[in-house]
Parts: C-alpha cells; sequence; structure tokens
C-alpha cells in the first residue's frame, strides 16, 4: 500500500511539472483567493454628530449644526481657507469702488443647482433679498446691503449703504439658492406675494448646489445627505458618498457606535474621559486644534440681581478659571476678553478676571443687593447636549456660594434655551453657551454678541442694548484700512470688560475623535502637519474634502 502511495504522488508530480505546476513539501495547492466583498455606495459614509435641533434653510440656521449642513447643502460665493482668509468659489473674481460701497463679482458659469438648473446671478439676487427680508440666520451681516441685482447672467452687483470693511470675509455665509425652485413651494405667509418664501418646504429640502443634497431630513433625528455627482467642483473617488449629521447621543451611545465602525465623527462636546477611552481603541484617533469658539456664562444685564454691574464682576472675582482650563476643559486656555486670542483683531492687552474672593466681596459689597441676598438667586441654564457644562454649572455655584450668592442650576435641552432666549423675561440671569465668530474676524463676534440687534438670539442672552457699544462696534466695521479697524476693535473690546456683562470662561481647544484607521479629516491632517488652523464653523466639516475607505474599515472590522 505504502509504495503505491509514493508511485501516485511521484505520477502526479510528473504531471504537474509537465503542466508547469510544482508542489512544496506537502502542502496542498493554495486555496483560491476569497472574493473581497463588494464596495457599495452606502459604506461610503460620513457620519457626524452635532448639537440639535438643525434647520438646513439658508435664512434661518445659524448655529453649530446648521452650518455643518449648510456648508455642505449650498455653495457660497467665496470660502474660507484653513488660516482665515477666503478663496475664490462660485465668484470666480471681484472688484471694489474706492469708496468701498459698491461691489461686483463674476460668477463660475456651468454651475448646475441639484434639480439641474443652472446657477445664475438672478439666484444670488435672490437668495440675498430673501436673506435680508426673512431677517434671520447671518442675516445681520448683511446690514448694510441696499441693493443687489443681476447685472447680466453670471454678473451681481452689491450696494452698500455705508462701507463694510469685512463684507468679502462675510460673503462665507450668503448660501445661493435656486430661485425657481423656492418660489414653486412657496405656500401663504407673512412675505406679500412670496408667502411663506418657502420656510415650511426648507425645512427638510434643499434648494442648493452645493456638494451634497437632501435625501432625508427628520427634524428631530438626522439629515441624511447624498453626493452631488454633477456638482462643479468634482469628486475624488474616496469622499464620502453619504453624509449623515445627527444629534448627538449620550456619550456611551457615541463610544459604542465608534468601537462597532458605525459612526466617523464625533462632536466637539464629548467629555474627555471618553475622548481618551477612544484615542485607546485601534484605529481611532482624537485631532484638536483652537478654532475660535470661547465658552461664555452669559449674564442677564436687564434682570435682578445681573442687572448691576458690582454684583456681575462679583460673579467674574469667583469663578476658579484655572480649574475649568486644566481639570474641566483640558488643553483649554482662560478666554481674555469677548474676543478669541487667535481670531484676527483680538485685543491680548484687555484686562483679564482672576478667582479672587476678596475682590468678589468688595464688588459684592458695592451691589444694591448686597444684604438681601437671599431674596435673589441667580438662575443659570446650561446645555443638556454639553454634559461637561454641568460640571461648570456646579462649579460656579460652589464658588458663588463662597460669598453667599444662591446659585439656581437647570439643565435645558439647546432647543429650550433657544426659546427662552427670545425675551427678557424668558431669559435666566446665566447661560452657559458656546459661541464662534461667523466670519474670520473679531467683528463678527462683537456684532453677534454685543450689538442690539442680535437681541433675542441665543447668541446675545445678556440683552446688553448699550448705545454706545452699538455705535463703536457699527464705526469699525465701517472702517475699509484693517489697521485701523483693529484699533477699533481694541477699544470696542475693553469698553464691553469694563461692563462686564459675559463671565468669559475659556476658549476651546475644540478635540473630536475620529476612525483615523479609514478616514482621512483635512483638519486633523493640517494639525499634524503643524500649522495652526482657524476653521469657520461648519467649513472644519466640509464632507466633500474628507475621504473614507471602507475596506480599511472592514479589516479593523475583522481585528475587533
Amino acid at each position: 500500500m505504502r509504495g503505491g502511495v509514493i508511485a501516485k504522488a511521484l505520477a502526479v508530480a510528473v504531471l504537474l511539472a509537465f503542466m508547469g505546476g510544482t508542489l512544496t513539501g506537502c502542502r496542498p495547492p493554495a486555496a483560491e483567493p476569497e472574493p473581497q466583498a463588494e464596495i457599495k455606495p452606502e459604506d461610503r459614509i460620513l457620519r457626524v454628530d452635532s448639537d440639535w435641533p438643525t434647520y438646513i434653510d439658508p435664512a434661518v440656521g445659524n448655529d453649530f449644526s446648521d452650518s455643518i449642513a449648510l456648508v455642505n447643502l449650498y455653495d457660497t460665493l467665496v470660502f474660507p481657507n484653513f488660516d482665515g482668509s477666503v478663496r475664490p468659489h462660485l465668484a470666480t473674481d471681484w472688484e471694489v469702488s474706492p469708496d468701498g460701497r459698491k461691489y461686483t463679482f463674476y460668477l463660475r458659469q456651468g454651475v448646475k443647482f441639484h434639480n439641474g438648473d443652472e446657477l445664475t446671478a438672478e439666484d444670488v439676487e435672490f437668495s440675498m433679498k430673501r436673506l435680508l427680508t426673512i431677517g434671520e440666520g447671518f442675516a445681520y451681516l448683511f446690514e448694510s446691503v441696499t441693493d443687489v441685482k443681476a447685472v447680466d447672467k453670471y454678473t451681481v452687483e452689491f450696494t452698500l449703504k455705508e462701507p463694510f470693511g469685512p463684507f468679502v470675509r462675510a460673503l462665507v455665509r450668503l448660501y445661493i439658492l435656486n430661485k425657481d425652485q423656492v418660489l414653486a413651494h412657496i405656500k401663504p405667509g407673512p412675505y406679500g406675494e412670496m408667502g411663506d418664501y418657502g420656510k415650511e418646504w426648507l425645512l427638510t429640502n434643499d434648494a442648493g448646489s452645493g456638494p451634497y443634497k437632501v435625501k432625508e431630513m427628520k427634524m428631530e433625528e438626522y439629515l441624511l445627505a447624498e453626493k452631488f455627482d454633477d456638482w462643479w467642483g468634482g469628486w475624488d473617488k474616496d469622499a464620502p458618498f453619504y453624509l449623515k449629521l445627527i444629534a448627538t447621543p449620550d456619550p456611551v451611545t457615541i463610544r459604542t457606535l465608534m468601537a462597532r465602525r458605525e459612526h466617523e465623527l464625533t462632536s466637539e462636546m464629548l467629555p474627555e474621559e471618553n475622548l481618551k477611552a477612544l484615542d485607546e481603541m485601534e484605529g481611532i484617533d482624537t485631532a484638536g486644534y483652537f478654532d475660535g469658539v470661547n465658552l461664555n456664562i452669559m449674564l442677564h444685564t436687564r434682570k435682578p440681581p445681573t442687572d448691576c454691574i458690582h454684583f456681575r464682576r462679583a460673579l467674574a472675582y469667583c469663578l476658579d478659571y484655572e480649574t475649568v482650563a486644566t481639570k474641566i476643559w483640558p488643553d483649554a486656555v482662560q478666554a481674555r476678553g469677548p474676543v478669541p486670542h487667535n481670531l484676527p483683531g483680538h485685543n491680548p492687552n484687555v484686562y483679564q478676571f482672576k478667582q479672587d474672593l476678596e475682590k468678589a466681596m468688595e464688588e459684592l459689597k458695592k451691589s444694591k443687593y448686597y444684604g438681601q441676598l437671599e431674596k435673589y438667586p441667580v438662575t443659570l441654564s446650561w446645555c443638556a447636549e454639553v454634559p461637561l457644562e454641568e460640571k461648570l454649572a456646579l462649579l460656579f455655584q460652589a464658588n458663588a456660594a463662597e460669598i453667599g450668592i444662591k446659585v439656581e442650576v437647570t439643565k435645558k435641552p439647546f432647543g429650550a434655551m433657544i426659546a427662552d432666549a427670545q425675551s427678557p423675561e424668558t431669559t435666566p440671569n446665566a447661560s452657559i453657551i458656546f459661541v464662534a465668530p461667523h466670519y474670520a474676524e473679531a467683528g463678527s463676534m462683537l456684532k453677534s454678541r454685543y450689538h442690539s440687534s442680535t437681541c433675542g438670539s441665543w447668541e446675545q442672552c445678556e440683552w446688553l442694548q448699550n448705545e454706545e457699544i452699538d455705535s463703536m462696534i457699527e464705526e469699525a466695521l465701517r472702517t475699509l484700512d484693517e489697521k485701523k479697524r483693529f484699533e477699533l476693535y481694541y477699544k470696542i473690546q475693553e469698553k464691553i470688560v469694563e461692563l462686564c456683562p459675559t463671565i468669559w470662561v475659556l476658549d476651546r481647544f475644540e478635540k473630536r475623535a475620529y476612525q483615523a484607521g479609514y478616514v482621512y479629516w483635512p483638519a486633523a491632517e493640517e494639525v499634524k502637519a503643524g500649522k495652526a488652523i482657524l476653521p469657520i464653523m461648519g467649513y472644519g466639516q466640509y464632507a466633500h474634502d474628507f475621504r473614507v475607505y471602507p475596506e480599511k474599515r472592514m479589516e479593523l472590522l475583522k481585528t475587533k
């Protein structure tokens, strides 16, 4: 038997040799390679979580999640670079009149909206007029615009009642809608012949030309957008096919989703312990940078007891800033005034409050409420979507108690905080809120935070309503010369700090966890290269420039 087996083996070897095959030792022939799983469009998805609710109407949205949605669904005339400058986008070129009151933009030809219509100057004209008429969202940035007209099919002209120095930078917030598509969906409403101006339809649909288009929008849950194949800027083969923006779940859920490779990019609000835990997982990294955002405890200047400047100063001297910046938000720095330190136009010499309970008592004794503090508790709201804010709220409560001030802490969803901010009566004494600039200059923060025109929005729970501050901001924004404009910004910051309408807590070092094993994130790569970046709110999550590699994701799932 044994000799017969050997004979058969030799015969097989001879036959294989004759056919060009080989036998190596006693191993069987190599098995056929397993077929690679087919990469489907839905595998190339970028899932991001953020605050909620999200409004995708360009005349309504203006917060963090709104901005992420808008920059992906719509195009703008200019586009921000990571250093805060801007480059041509829908506009290929532009001219400015010597008096700074007329801007002429020349549009890129052949740009398609998501429904196939061509984008023209009429759409730009319509978009600006709609924004100004509705008067919400980023409309306040363009209050100086008195007229906009389509000169010809690809030329649009803006006329300003007075110069607006940062006008071109601000245009990163003018999102261009398809005029005909919006008008086809108007319903009866408050805007005369324009009805509701398409606001109801635009809650869950888009009329844009951006790299992504709405596939499904559930107001209370998520936005699912899909790649627009005909986007004028072209596509890399590995760009995300889908972008899904979801309401931020609790930290435990996020950790689970990331571990399962079912989420790609976390919000910036994840607690430090969760970031560290994620960073230890294979294929997941964290990336961070100073993003031009600061954290404020906004003090209601029209409601007792925070209507008293001495009471506000006492609170400002109470807070343990060092603990906040080293224990609650590691890597952040204490804010110095109302403008983040890396935003062009920041005054580095403005007064900075430090914890000093002795000075806090001195200020409190000057307050008209001293001696009757039990009658005037301070009501404070913190954002439910940002768990770390609870730690700040409780620290602030404890610090204030050291000088006899009672702070009543309330956890509220951000939507409820937005609603509260709409009237002086419903706005609490103190509101813990992160605020970002809308374009890369101090004037953006000063206008949105302290000009009377923004009272009633979540960005100004102070209800400052100071005519002197208003006129100073307006003068600065009228100034065309950048050096002179920045000098005026310095004076405004000094004046605001004197009034102490806010406790400026920290300049945020934004940190997010992401699936570095199968996702390329441009902002993270800039940081790795040692570059200082200032991504304008929303643009750091510009999905078109991301890359997603599903095959790498599959490998990570195998090694789990």
